[in-house]
């Protein structure tokens, strides 16, 4: 039996915010405020609870940050027009789109109105091309994240076999960039991949990023893996679980993000680590 380490975020997350405190402190004396607006248009409570934490995690390291609740019933065109303001304002130096939104509003086509020089968590599709080409961008905070916790416990990237479980363009599809840009081997997996476990069995690293509580067993990683659980689904007592049956891996697998406390930290305090750089790069053009 393998004995299994926790990857926790929070440490990592401890860092970043002292030196985003840091960076905000910097640019608030040369008269830059580093503000953050959050676009919303929902009544889901989860939803609310979490716009609610980064609003009170982005005054703690001296960001400002503007929640523009437009309601549950916003029109697709209403919610475009804000986004596109806070774009154009000076002021305003990140912006977030928050999801679930309205029926019809498809979240994908109404990012693009963010700039990409804003698009602090790289929503707008122009923000992933680039990603992709290896084009200044924000990566997708939650992507970013799952290196950076590897990072953070010094988990080698380069040469290793790296299987990404989901395709999403929140995460997959973005983290799968990051770890090729690291010179990983990645394999992207999904809900139409044939005989997962096979595929997963033989990855140094697994990330699984899919939706699916449970879903990554044992059977699923080799003796000595990485697993990397992104996966937050609520449960019926109000708590979360991940995509990977941790019960079932502890002890084959030789490290494991926890579910909360993983990769979620770090999230977090990227996304506000990239509000002040994008207000850093603000102050120096003007």
């Amino acid at each position: 039996m393998t004995e299994t380490t926790t990857l926790s975020g929070r440490a990592h997350a401890t860092r970043l915010r002292a030196d985003t405190t840091v960076e905000a402190a910097r640019l608030t004396a040369t008269g830059t405020l580093p503000r953050l607006a959050v676009v919303t248009a929902t009544a889901d409570e989860s939803s609310a609870w979490y716009v609610r934490s980064i609003a009170k995690a982005a005054e703690k390291c001296g960001i400002r940050c503007d929640i523009a609740d437009l309601g549950p019933d916003a029109a697709p065109a209403a919610i475009r027009e804000r986004l596109t303001e806070l774009s154009a304002d000076p002021a305003v130096h990140g912006v977030i789109l928050q999801t679930p939104l309205p029926p019809g509003a498809n979240a994908q086509e109404l990012a693009g109105a963010i700039a990409v020089a804003k698009d602090v968590d790289g929503a707008n599709p122009l923000s992933l091309g680039r990603l992709a080409a290896g084009l200044p961008a924000f990566a997708p905070a939650t992507a970013e994240a799952v290196v950076a916790v590897l990072d953070a416990h010094d988990i080698p990237l380069a040469g290793r076999r790296v299987a990404v479980v989901g395709r999403s363009t929140v995460v997959g599809k973005p983290a799968a960039h990051l770890l090729l840009d690291r010179d990983a081997t990645v394999t992207v997996a999904h809900s139409r991949t044939t005989d997962l476990a096979g595929l997963t069995a033989g990855a140094d690293i697994v990330v699984a990023a899919v939706g699916r509580p449970g879903l990554i067993t044992d059977a699923h990683i080799r003796d000595g893996a990485v697993v990397v659980d992104v996966g937050t689904n609520p449960t019926p007592d109000g708590g979360l679980t991940g995509d990977v049956d941790a019960a079932s891996v502890t002890g084959k697998a030789a490290a494991l993000t926890p579910v909360p406390g993983g990769v979620g930290p770090v999230t977090t305090a990227l996304l506000l680590h990239h509000t002040v750089r994008a207000a850093a790069t603000a102050h120096t053009v003007a």
